[in-house]
């Protein structure tokens, strides 16, 4: 029987139940049993009582033992593949149903049989094996085997089998007789994926799909795309290319459950699912502008859908063709010479194929030494995200080893001649989107002419020595420093940004930056109002602080008495949660706090390969670029429901040219990606009214927030979708990281940017902001600088949202891009208008 063909409802043969019938042999002297004289006829009774109480004791257990106490057993699927030297490939072997494809399987089986027969903890649960598929070289035969396993035994029939290969070559040198028996090596065995075969799949499909040369197939999930693809289902596509070709697998649409617990498509460099040969394994939605493309190192490839029986997503489409192995794609190897250059891992951008050797022979001029930099580094693997010894995949570069994923930039290395080797390795199983690097001649005494050299050998400016980032990526730029008056001098010699201290971050390492910053002792609580009461007094039922602070946010979510600070529901009921709208959970009793929930999130799966600060397409569908009519980008704005954008007050103010109060004056751009460029995903929409806030300070920028309407609702896509709006309760803790994104310009002075950017910054103390900034922070502003050097300050402009992720995974509309000293200056955060202070205004006026 095929396990996988059948829809793995293969049930194995009960083993035999126990006898039931129970017999006791007579006594052998009967006269024992005879009543005698003595202590009476009430003594004998209450004997015979006894005795009959332990005879029917023991045949009560007895019972039990043999027929009620079940032989608990678990089913054990072992997936595996092996090359039979000893044959020739047939064409008739890629079809389950010939003849010849039966008779060798019959052989596979029948010898491996007889291989799990000579091995004691493998014959008495073995049931029995199936040959999956054939391939060529000579032929690699794919098989399962299923085995019967008492409960507390299955480690030692894991043993076992992962010995797999030893246990063949025993038995073909003890047990088969050479000419009249399969031949087999290469021999791969692991334990199959339990998810894969659970007998309860309402829905299981099989196919097969052999491709050409210059021919393009597709597979696509069920249903697609007219229809999501069906719950509780497992579908498996096999894929096989000419001899001399590898499989390519190009998904151009891939939409399913975020969760892989779920719903997931695994890929196999194999034809059957064995875990050494996984690929990737995936889930979530990519973006189309992003496609995920995967080689397989033979010809051969496994794709496999798995789905549960809740939610059903569109699903998926990939294209499937085939390529010489000696492709561009597949090949690396090469020789490179000159004063600079650069190479890749192969296929790059995308996935790098599984057992893969590379080597680059670098050589500089003479005289000079060699240094690689590598600008993208990503080379993970599940498990081996913290791997010291780099036993799978991974870059050599003069016998050191580099693996996992690394910061941009901070893998670097520097010869001691003009001639450097560097190699790359990738093993069978779970590949990654690999590298890519460059290289340069430098001069051996002075290998950062003019800049500062770090201790892993990569160049910075020398500007960026001690100023409290990380530039280097090892911390060598900011040991042994004098910090500035300017700056926090950490106890343990760190220098760090003045608008670190008192954020509730330990930047310092040591806790220094946190110290003397004017709040309560060690074991009190700081109350909102600065009242300083005992740690204990927190969550104790009574309001110790007097503004209710103390009893906020406790471990049971309860009804309490309503302030500025407590969240109040649609019922007017308040609770003392903090920021429990939209984070998956109904805590107030009219279910409120999870009502308008349909924002704050991006459908796309975000990938690491996006380059420098650009955002992927689609992965901030709330942010829209405001255009002057045959201008062009002048502001931004955010989205908060079909009709209405959030934007800042300065830029609709007029001056002596522009109207920009008028909403004639503007057109929006929502699903813009890249400006000038307008594809499909991209709306335009005119205003049809601009609302300023009326206490706009256009010299203090106080109040610098404005609404606008479009001419008309428009309908959320993938790519067009409103941010949440925060309750005027919800709190942005100083130290939280937050996302700016806009296209304005990347250094002060410089041109705005083509593709939509992104920064992470970090929430800023008001009072240490207010410091920096000479007091010109009021108490409707908030603050933000970034977290790592390098990264601009002001790539989000005016008027653009500042998104802060909350515990649910949405994104809520915390600030408006406002005003900053300058733009990309060190020590200088920020300001951006707190949406907070205008929740009721925005109410007010939008209805949102």
């Amino acid at each position: 029987m095929d396990y996988m063909d059948s829809g793995m409802r293969y049930t194995p043969k009960s083993e035999t139940d126990w006898d039931t019938s129970v017999q006791f042999l007579p006594a052998s002297d009967s006269k024992k049993l005879e009543k005698k004289k003595g202590p009476g006829k009430t003594g004998a009774v209450i004997g015979v009582l006894i005795f009959a109480t332990v005879v029917a004791l023991m045949t009560g257990l007895l019972v039990w033992h043999f027929h009620f106490r079940k032989d608990v057993r678990v089913k054990k699927m072992y997936s595996g593949s092996m090359r039979i030297t000893n044959q020739v490939f047939e064409d008739a072997y890629e079809d389950p149903k010939s003849p010849e494809f039966k008779a060798l399987a019959k052989q596979v089986t029948s010898q491996l049989k007889t291989i799990y027969s000579k091995t004691p903890q493998l014959a008495k649960y073995y049931v029995g094996s199936t040959v999956q598929a054939f391939s060529e070289g000579s032929v690699i035969a794919y098989y399962l085997s299923e085995f019967s396993v008492p409960v507390g035994q299955e480690a030692a029939v894991d043993a076992s089998m992962s010995s797999m290969d030893k246990l063949v070559d025993k038995a073909q040198r003890t047990l088969f007789p050479p000419g009249s028996s399969l031949v087999f090596d290469d021999v791969v065995s692991s334990a199959l994926d339990a998810r894969l075969f659970t007998s309860s799949f309402s829905m299981f499909n099989s196919f097969s799909q052999h491709t050409r040369s210059n021919h393009i197939g597709t597979i696509e999930s069920p249903g697609f795309p007219d229809k999501p693809y069906p719950p509780d289902a497992f579908v498996q596509w096999r894929l096989r290319a000419d001899p001399g070709y590898v499989i390519k697998l190009d998904f151009d649409t891939f939409n399913l459950e975020e969760n892989c617990r779920n719903d997931f498509v695994k890929i196999y460099d194999s034809l059957v699912a064995i875990e050494s040969r996984v690929l990737d394994e995936i889930c979530g939605y990519y973006s189309p502008s992003d496609p995920l493309t995967y080689l397989s190192s033979r010809n051969v490839m496994l794709v496999t859908l798995v789905t549960n029986e809740k939610k059903s997503f569109p699903g998926f489409r990939a294209h499937v063709s085939q390529i010489p192995r000696r492709s561009k794609e597949m090949t690396c190897s090469r020789q490179l010479t000159g004063s600079k250059g650069n190479f890749t891992s192969p296929n790059y951008p995308n996935y790098y194929p599984p057992n893969i050797f590379c080597e680059w022979k670098i050589e500089v001029p003479s005289g000079k030494v060699v240094k690689v930099t590598f600008n993208k580094f990503l080379l993970s693997e599940p498990g081996q995200e913290n791997s010291a010894t780099c036993g799978k995949d991974y870059v050599e570069i003069d016998s050191k080893r580099v693996c996992g994923e690394k910061p941009d930039g901070t893998v670097t290395q520097t010869s001691s001649t003009n001639q450097m080797i560097v190699a790359f390795r990738s093993d069978e199983s779970y590949v990654d989107r690999g590298f890519t690097a460059v290289f340069e001649a430098v001069d051996n005494n002075d290998p950062c002419p003019k800049q500062f050299q770090c201790k892993n050998t990569r160049c910075i400016k020398s500007a960026l020595r001690c100023d409290g980032w990380n530039d280097c990526g090892d911390m060598s730029d900011e040991m042994n420093c004098k910090c500035k008056t300017s700056d926090i001098q950490c106890k343990n010699g760190l220098c760090k940004p003045r608008f670190w201290e008192c954020d509730g971050v330990n930047d310092c390492g040591d806790g220094s930056d946190e110290k003397n910053c004017g709040g309560c002792k060690s074991g009190e609580l700081t109350c909102h109002n600065a009242k300083c009461v005992s740690e204990k007094k927190r969550c104790d039922g009574r309001d110790d602080c007097g503004d209710g602070s103390d009893e906020l946010d406790c471990a049971r979510v309860t009804e309490t008495r309503c302030t500025d600070l407590t969240y109040r529901c649609k019922n007017n009921k308040c609770i003392n949660k903090v920021n429990p709208e939209c984070d998956g959970t109904s805590d107030c009793d009219d279910g409120s706090d999870e009502a308008n929930c349909d924002c704050g999130r991006n459908l796309f799966k975000t990938s690491r390969i996006v380059g420098g600060q650009d955002a992927e397409e689609g992965e901030f569908p709330w942010q829209v670029s405001l255009q002057v009519k045959k201008y062009g980008h002048v502001c931004g704005a955010s989205i908060i429901s079909p009709r209405w954008l959030v934007t800042a007050a300065h830029c609709v103010q007029d001056d002596a040219t522009n109207r920009f109060s008028q909403p004639g004056t503007w057109e929006a751009l929502l699903g813009l990606h890249i400006q000038k460029q307008i594809g499909r995903n991209v709306v335009r929409r005119n205003l049809r009214q601009v609302i300023s806030h009326p206490h706009y300070n256009e010299y203090t920028f106080d109040n610098d927030i404005a609404l606008m309407e479009l001419d008309g609702p428009v309908s959320y896509t993938d790519y067009i979708r409103p941010i949440c709006l925060p309750a005027a309760q919800h709190v942005f803790p100083p130290g939280n990281s937050v996302m700016i994104t806009g296209w304005g310009a990347t250094r002060e002075g410089g041109f705005a940017a083509t593709v939509l950017q992104k920064a992470q910054v970090r929430i800023i103390n008001s009072t240490v902001c207010n410091e920096l900034m000479g007091g010109q922070i009021t108490s409707r502003m908030m603050c933000a600088g970034v977290l790592s050097g390098g990264v601009d300050a002001c790539q989000g402009d005016s008027g653009g949202p500042l998104s802060s992720p909350s515990s649910g995974g949405r994104m809520f509309l915390a600030g408006v891009v406002s005003w900053g000293d300058g733009c990309a200056r060190r020590n200088k955060p920020g300001i951006y208008t707190t949406v907070t202070k205008y929740r009721g205004w925005i109410k007010e006026k939008t209805g949102v």
